[in-house]
């Protein structure tokens, strides 16, 4: 609290120009022209419909929504009244804005563009289309440029949140996120134990992953006991342990002959079979596994300068 204090007292009531007038300020401008830009082309003619497009639409009007919210706050220093940590908040914004915006990048074109609209259909909306993916991968772009500028730099304080491992749990408790998405989606993993097993580890591993993220995020993991650092390995190797029992069960279970279908079934409906669910929760299951990997590798081999003893 104090050092916010000094902060606004040494700031007056001048602007903070380096919010705009830095890399990393010139990349968020970048986001708001690309966000206002997508928006835009979608509304005017691009279009969207269905629950995929709806969903992009969502990436890209709250990515927009949050970057300009940002902006504000850093040009007018009022982030300095938040009870939370600046660079943690920023970073973990940001990181989740350019997983969402990859997403979306690649959802639109997969089921709004085809190459067979033109010419025989509306060639104008196509284009738009194509203008909205283009920007939306931009956007991408810039999300991450921005990660990457507020990454760690040996000799320098940073934020958890702004290291290899802080990062990386964004990037789990997306990827679980889009795990329960599925698993809600017609998977039927209530029907066996080792399936329900499975989803428990996900929801427990996702759980951790959201409160270790908050602690750092809201500024108060110099209240624990057990130092953060320590914590935060400590619940990585468990995660492991527990995505490790749970990558391997969930294949097994779902795609064998006792308990499921190893093959996928003829005449299944395309989007709608539970098959393809399976098969897509068994594969998310592994990506995470080895971004808990390596979440761990990174937690051991390094360590944020901010949390190391004397400094």
């Amino acid at each position: 609290m104090g050092s916010r204090l000094v902060m606004s007292a040494s700031a007056g009531h001048h602007l903070n120009v380096s919010a705009v007038f830095s890399p990393r300020g010139a990349a968020r401008v970048c986001q708001l022209m690309l966000g206002c830009t997508i928006v835009s082309l979608v509304i005017h003619s691009a279009g969207y419909s269905a629950t995929y497009g709806t969903f992009c639409m969502a990436v890209w009007t709250s990515c927009f929504a949050v970057s300009a919210v940002v902006l504000v706050l850093d040009v007018t220093r009022l982030y300095a009244c938040l009870p939370v940590s600046w660079e943690n908040l920023t970073v973990t914004c940001a990181s989740l804005a350019a997983l969402l915006t990859l997403t979306a990048s690649i959802l639109y074109p997969v089921f709004f563009v085809r190459a067979d609209d033109c010419p025989y259909n509306n060639c104008e909306v196509r284009n738009f289309r194509i203008a909205v993916s283009v920007c939306s991968w931009a956007a991408c772009v810039a999300y991450g440029t921005e990660v990457f500028l507020s990454r760690a730099k040996p000799g320098h304080g940073v934020s958890y949140m702004a290291t290899a491992p802080g990062i990386l749990k964004v990037a789990q408790i997306f990827v679980g996120c889009v795990i329960f998405v599925m698993l809600a989606s017609g998977t039927d993993f209530t029907r066996h134990v080792a399936t329900l097993y499975c989803a428990a580890v996900f929801g427990v591993c996702l759980s951790g992953a959201v409160l270790l993220v908050a602690l750092a995020v809201s500024g108060r993991s110099g209240a624990l006991r057990l130092p953060f650092e320590r914590l935060a390995v400590i619940y990585t190797f468990a995660a492991v342990l527990l995505y490790v029992s749970a990558a391997v069960l969930w294949p097994v279970v779902c795609f064998d002959g006792k308990y499921g279908a190893p093959l996928r079934p003829q005449g299944c409906p395309r989007g709608k079979c539970s098959w393809d669910v399976k098969l897509a929760v068994a594969v998310m299951s592994f990506i995470n596994l080895a971004l808990y990997i390596a979440d761990l590798v990174c937690s051991h081999r390094s360590q944020p300068v901010s949390q190391r003893p004397g400094v």
